[in-house]
């Protein structure tokens, strides 16, 4: 069983250096803990999540260029987030304003850097579905 994740969530890519805090927008009536409840939807890069700071996946196209003009010494370029779709949760039947909510152990993946996002804090610890 998963946590239902909420604004304020804190989320890692596999190559990013940072983590960032997920912002929900897809809907604002379900609450949990106080908190916006996330949905599937809340995976846009700029809205849901800033970035994770430097990417250092060689599947990005910017880190292989820097890391070829380097001579192979892996170079880190800014996070540039792509969304591969929307969130992949455990359990889609769970919803929030109609939309399936956002798991602790769903995944998002990185278009452009081939990163898997995973959820590292909820942002709450009384919803577990």
């Amino acid at each position: 069983m998963g946590m239902m994740v909420v604004t304020g969530a804190v989320c890692q890519c596999a190559f990013g250096t940072v983590p960032c805090t997920l912002q929900a927008t897809s809907q604002m009536t379900c609450l949990a803990d106080g908190k916006p409840a996330a949905t599937i939807q809340d995976g846009q890069p700029g809205i849901n999540l800033s970035g994770f700071g430097m990417c250092t996946s060689l599947a990005n196209p910017a880190v292989a260029a820097a890391t070829a003009a380097a001579l192979g010494v892996l170079t880190p370029q800014p996070c540039t987030l792509v969304s591969a779709g929307p969130w992949i949760t455990s359990n889609p039947k769970v919803l929030a304003g109609g939309i399936p909510c956002l798991l602790s152990d769903a995944v998002l993946m990185c278009g452009l850097g081939a990163g898997c996002i995973r959820v590292v804090t909820p942002g709450q610890n009384k919803a577990i579905v």
